[in-house]
Order: structure tokens, then C-alpha cells, then sequence
């Protein structure tokens, strides 16, 4: 089957019985390589400030609490990414609450380092990691302007944002009715943006945050559509909503393994070419089913630094990540943060590229 139509993908999404396993079968034999991917990372959440309140968060902070990170300084960045450094991390993943600057703590804490917005910190952060580290940026910024992405996509070997969902329903829900930074429409733009800059970009769907099949569908054909626009998209996450203690949502039903293996299959019938990542850390007990699905990638993986966004969730043991990719039938494989088909001198900028003929 080459072309598939929403409804296609509706049918797919509602298999039951044999035929999601027709579905696993299908899928399976769509990717293109035994080797199952990872990337050795260090995350390092510059600030914890959000202008967004999702209702499904634990990574924000208010200015107010006092575990707030209101901006990670020079030597606290340079203590982690030296020491992974020694653990032989590739991946530096930069990411922080969107729009901080508009918080007055956040952005009185910038122009005391001599900044006048997060971008043009987290540029000084990646071009210096570049200079003196052995890791490679890999920056979650948030939604962004196109001259914003142009800016960092100089000193950064791929970027990211996650579409989460097209449905602009959502907005008017507790997902992300205090979100404007979720709206659809900018996150959209700003992954075509990157896409008419050729930076190499990951993004993905959120699934369980109250969005129906016919979203999932539609959200799946508009990732579809950018890409076989742009050709940028070097990996799609396919991301389970976890409860959390506290959080608005906390009594939402996550979303069934059946469901997230559907989903997981569906993206690789789409995508057949494209990384399809899902989080090990998210799915300890069913992480391997996902490579039934068609899955590739187990995405950052660090052995230093934990998951400041599921921080209730921690990495696996890459040696366990292994022995569980191998009882497959597959290999495990470290990769940069960005993919080998991405590397020339279409999608990475020079100083990247010095860099990474450097290793």
C-alpha cells in the first residue's frame, strides 16, 4: 500500500483483534535496518520558568518555588558537559520553558549575564560547547521565529519541538487552555520554518491528552505534509502521557499499550524512511513490544543527568537497553544527535560540520 488517506489511517488506528497484528507485521517490515539507535546525552534544562501551564507538566516552575531554576549560569552548564565528557556523551540537549524571557525574574537574570533574550544565551551555551567540549548541541527551544531558528541553527547539529497535537480543540481544554505557546498553528509553522532553513528536526505526538483517533490521523498527515515538503524531519517521537502526582491531569487515564503500539506502527507505514522514537524510560515494561511496531530509536539516553521533564522516570541501564534490543533479534547502536542521512553541507552549518569530522 504506498499512498494512505485519513481514513486509511482512521481504520488502521481502530484495528482490533488479528488485525493489529497484521498491522505489527506490516510495519515491522517497513524499517529499513536491524540497528535500533540511541543517543549518549547530557540534559540540561537551562531554566525550569514557562510562560505555558500545561496540564500535564511537572517541568515548570513559578519564579516563587524554591527549587526554581531561574537560569543555569556558565560553570553549572560547563561542570555537567565536562564530566560527560568522560562518560563519552555525543548529545548535548538544551532545553527550557518557552518564552522565559517574558517572566521578569528570567529576564532580569539575562541582562545581568549581558543578554537580552534566551536565544542569544543559548547561541553563547551551544558555540561554546562546540568549542570546547566533545558534544554536539541539540537545542528544544519552543516555538520560534524563522530568523530565530536561522540564528541557531549555526551552532546546533538538530533541533526539536514537539507538534504534540493539530487539534486546535485542545486549546480550549485543561491541556492547554493556559498554553498559548501550544497552539497548533505556531508550532507548525515553526517546524516548516526549520524545514525551509533545512535544519534537521525532530518532533512528534503526545498521545492520551484527550485527543480522538481522527486527530491522531490528522496530526499524523500533517507531520506527512511538511516533510514531504522539506525532507527535515530526521525523527518522529511517538510520546505516552504519564499521570503524575499534582499535575492538573492527574486523574486522566494514560493511554493503553494497544493503543501506543497502533500508533507506533501507523507512523512507521507513514514514515518509512524517518526515525520513529519511543521513550524506553515512559514504557519500562512494555519498551519492547514498540520494536514489533516498527520502532527505531530509543532517542537521549543519558547515564549522567535524568529526565527533567518525566523525572519520576528514570533512564535505563544501557547495558539493560542492549540485552533487551538483542532478545529481539536486533542491535543496539549509538548515533550523534544528528542522523547520517543529515550530515552534509545542506543541513549543518560549517562549524558543525568541522565538529563532527573532528570525532
Amino acid at each position: 500500500m504506498g499512498e494512505y488517506s485519513k481514513e486509511d489511517i482512521i481504520s488502521l488506528l481502530n484495528a482490533k483483534g488479528k488485525d493489529i497484528l497484521s498491522l505489527l507485521s506490516t510495519a515491522e517490515s517497513q524499517r529499513s535496518t536491524n540497528k535500533i539507535t540511541y543517543s549518549k546525552n547530557a540534559f540540561l534544562p537551562l531554566t525550569d520558568i514557562c510562560r505555558n501551564e500545561c496540564g500535564y507538566c511537572t517541568f515548570k516552575k513559578t519564579p516563587d518555588d524554591n527549587e526554581a531554576r531561574i537560569l543555569m549560569n556558565y560553570h553549572e552548564i560547563f561542570d555537567i558537559l565536562n564530566e560527560a565528557d568522560k562518560y563519552g556523551c555525543k548529545e548535548a540537549l538544551f532545553t527550557f520553558g518557552e518564552r522565559p524571557e517574558e517572566i521578569p525574574e528570567v529576564k532580569s537574570a539575562l541582562e545581568d549575564m549581558g543578554y537580552h533574550n534566551m536565544i542569544e544565551y543559548l547561541y553563547f551555551i551551544c558555540d561554546e560547547t562546540l568549542k570546547n567540549t566533545g558534544l554536539l548541541p541539540h537545542s528544544n527551544p519552543g516555538v520560534l521565529k524563522k530568523k530565530e531558528l536561522n540564528v541557531l541553527k549555526e551552532v546546533n547539529a538538530s533541533m526539536g519541538l514537539m507538534l504534540e497535537n493539530t487539534s486546535s480543540r485542545l486549546m480550549k481544554t485543561i491541556v492547554h487552555e493556559k498554553s498559548p505557546g501550544k497552539d497548533p498553528k505556531l508550532r507548525i509553522k515553526t517546524i516548516e520554518s526549520a524545514g525551509k532553513l533545512n535544519i534537521p528536526f525532530t518532533t512528534g505526538l503526545l498521545i492520551g491528552i484527550g485527543e480522538t483517533v481522527e486527530e491522531r490521523a490528522e496530526s499524523l498527515l500533517e507531520i506527512k505534509r511538511i516533510n514531504d515538503k522539506y525532507g527535515h524531519i530526521q525523527e518522529i517521537i511517538i510520546q505516552n502521557f504519564k499521570s503524575k502526582p499534582g499535575i492538573p491531569m492527574e486523574s486522566w487515564k494514560e493511554p493503553s499499550v494497544i493503543e501506543m503500539i497502533k500508533m507506533v506502527a501507523v507512523t512507521r507505514l507513514l514514515f518509512p524512511n524517518t526515525g520513529v522514537q519511543v521513550p524506553p524510560n515512559l514504557n519500562n515494561q512494555n519498551v519492547q513490544v514498540f520494536l514489533l511496531a516498527g520502532a527505531d530509536d530509543w532517542g537521549g539516553v543519558s547515564p549522567l543527568t535524568k529526565d527533567f521533564v518525566n523525572p519520576e522516570a528514570p533512564w535505563p541501564e544501557l547495558e539493560d537497553l542492549r540485552k533487551m534490543t538483542e532478545e529481539m533479534g536486533l542491535s543496539l547502536n549509538e548515533r550523534l544527535p544528528v542522523y547520517p542521512d543529515f550530515i552534509s553541507s545542506k543541513f549543518l552549518s560549517e562549524k558543525v560540520l568541522e565538529k563532527i569530522d573532528s570525532f
